[in-house]
C-alpha cells in the first residue's frame, strides 16, 4: 500500500494519510489538516514535544474525530495509535 507507512502516518494520532504529511523526504510538510485529530502537519507536529502535546490535547477531548462524518465504522483507536511513527510515540 505505502512505500514506507511511517511516512504516511500522522505523528499525533497515527491515521494513515493519502499523501505523506511530511513528504517522501520526511522534511517537507504539506500543512494539511488530519481528519482524525485535527493537527496541522508542519505546525503542531514539527517536534516530538509538540506532537505529544497535541496528542494529549486530543486525548483530553476524548479522542474525537476532527471530521466525525468520515470515522470508519470499524475504527480502532488502539490499532491507529500503534501506527504513530516510533520516534513520536
Amino acid at each position: 500500500m505505502f512505500s514506507d507507512p511511517t511516512l504516511y502516518a500522522c505523528r499525533v494520532c497515527g491515521l494513515l494519510q493519502a499523501e505523506s504529511p511530511w513528504g517522501e523526504d520526511g522534511k517537507t510538510p504539506n500543512f494539511e489538516i488530519c481528519d482524525c485529530c485535527g493537527v496541522e502537519f508542519g505546525y503542531e507536529d514539527c517536534s516530538i514535544e509538540t506532537a505529544r502535546l497535541a496528542r494529549e490535547r486530543w486525548k483530553a477531548q476524548g479522542f474525537r474525530w476532527h471530521e466525525p462524518t468520515i470515522t470508519p465504522q470499524d475504527w480502532s483507536l488502539e490499532k491507529q495509535l500503534q501506527q504513530i511513527p516510533l520516534h513520536f510515540q
